[in-house]
């Protein structure tokens, strides 16, 4: 097995975008595929190294980019400066992510009618937001994601599969956001399961997030927990 990568550019309302595709070129199948959808910082590091982990597993991955080439920040002040435009305009976010999974679907590596995507924080938002626009994903993960709905009418009823994960004491899905989506799930007919961990807060993957203060941090606990509910039902949404 040799996990590789390339840098993937391509078109999309207000583009480019710029990501990181990541494979096994042990073998020249098409396979399923999982986007990738990265926090309030945009694209980095850490994402295509998820990405690599992914392909480990057998599938291809995306890192994606929803910011816009170069567009990344860093933490402390103006780091949601990119998200928050999005956020003001979901519809155009839906069309993003719309142009995010048509680049991946093209790519030679991958099985077009056969890919999930995960996303955490932002990306756990972007990940429901694809559910609720019907767009053709096998399923959905979200990681101390945040649960807001858009402003435009979501699909009836939601046909992709939904694993949760939230921390507890996340300050930014707080319990009612979190029996809110449950409800909105079970109104939509979706399949749909949340896992919650106790005592952990907002950004409870991110290793780079120490320190943080009451309700955000790392929490090794929960990041191996999740990452394994994650790969159990990435391979049973593919199997359908």
């Amino acid at each position: 097995m040799t996990i590789r990568r390339r840098t993937l550019v391509h078109d999309g309302p207000g583009g480019p975008f710029e990501g990181v595709f990541a494979w096994d070129d042990g073998t020249d199948v098409a396979r399923p595929a999982v986007l990738v959808i990265p926090n309030v910082l945009g694209q980095k590091e850490a994402d295509n190294r998820k990405a690599e982990d992914l392909a480990a597993l057998g599938y291809a991955a995306f890192a994606c980019d929803l910011f816009g080439q170069g567009k990344r920040t860093q933490r402390g002040e103006g780091s949601s400066r990119y998200m928050d435009e999005l956020n003001a305009d979901r519809t155009l976010l839906r069309e993003r992510l719309r142009a995010t999974l048509a680049a991946c679907a093209a790519q030679p590596e991958v099985d077009a009618g056969r890919i999930a995507a995960i996303g955490f924080c932002f990306g756990g938002k972007c990940v429901l937001d694809m559910a609720r626009a019907g767009l053709p994903i096998r399923g959905g993960v979200s990681l101390h994601g945040v649960y807001d709905r858009p402003d435009y009418d979501s699909v009836a009823p939601i046909t992709v599969p939904l694993l949760v994960c939230h921390g507890w004491d996340d300050p930014l899905a707080p319990p009612d956001a979190l029996v809110a989506l449950g409800q909105e799930l079970t109104a939509a007919d979706a399949d749909w399961q949340i896992h919650a961990y106790g005592h952990a807060g907002h950004g409870f993957t991110d290793r780079a997030l120490t320190a943080a203060g009451s309700g955000f941090g790392y929490d090794e606990g929960a990041d191996r927990r999740s990452w394994a509910a994650l790969c159990a039902f990435v391979q049973e949404v593919f199997e359908k």
